[in-house]
């Protein structure tokens, strides 16, 4: 087995990229295991991942990810739109519009605003 470099890994991670915006994330999936094995703390990949757990509907792994990121960067307002998501697709409603207000908090996009669904702005 040949030992990884840090240029392979940039370049399994820009694959990765690719291969998701080609619809597939287990391929994706694939080639950021190694990544996200030797850079554990690398937030993007695993945020990368994470994405592609979500498309292939591997959604408990997805939401492990997730939380990963947001232990790190608890003001990442993507990661909570996402993690909401996630939840939202598992059938947990409540805790999903917990991190959807989150998002919408750290980052009033129309999309996050919409999704938090807060009351008031209806």
């Amino acid at each position: 087995m040949s030992e990884s470099t840090a240029s392979t890994h940039v370049i399994d991670f820009r694959a990765a990229e690719q291969l998701l915006a080609a619809r597939d994330p287990r391929g994706a999936v694939k080639l950021l295991e190694p990544v996200v094995a030797a850079h554990p703390e690398n937030t993007a990949a695993r945020l990368l991942r994470a994405r592609a757990y979500f498309l292939s509907a591997q959604l408990r792994s997805a939401e492990s990810e997730f939380q990963t990121v947001l232990e790190r960067e608890p003001d990442n307002a993507f990661a909570h739109f996402a993690l909401g998501r996630t939840l939202q697709r598992a059938d947990r409603g409540d805790e999903a519009r917990r991190h959807f207000r989150l998002a919408a908090a750290l980052d009033p996009r129309p999309d996050f605003v919409e999704a938090a669904a807060f009351p008031d702005l209806a």
